[in-house]
């Protein structure tokens, strides 16, 4: 079992960039699939990026070129480091993890990004 947080949201205007964390506790982090996803207001929550314990990765065809996901399992720590966000990368921004065994699946809290001018 593992408990998500995310930290590293924010107000910021277009064209800034923004790093979100996502810390795990309660188990290992690399027998998870880790995962972003984010739901705006009105829209279902969507996959924006998955990163396998090896290190392979995926990214929605929206911010392919604008950001990163990476991971840091000595740390416990996966990242997703967004940058030239538009105005459209607002969303509550969430943090999941998936046992690659089991499929178990786990949500942290969301962490709030909002680019606005």
């Amino acid at each position: 079992q593992v408990q998500l947080v995310e930290s590293g949201g924010g107000l910021v205007q277009p064209g800034e960039s923004l790093r979100l964390s996502c810390t795990a506790s309660g188990s290992r982090l690399s027998i998870y699939v880790m995962g972003w996803y984010r739901q705006a207001p009105g829209k279902q929550r969507e996959l924006v990026a998955s990163i396998t314990s090896g290190g392979s990765t995926n990214y929605a065809v929206s911010v392919k070129g604008r950001f990163t996901i990476s991971r840091d399992n000595a740390k416990k720590t996966m990242y997703l480091q967004m940058n030239s966000l538009k105005p459209e990368d607002t969303a509550v921004y969430y943090c999941s993890a998936k046992q690659t065994t089991s499929g178990t699946g786990y949500w942290g809290q969301g962490t709030q990004v909002t680019v606005s001018s």
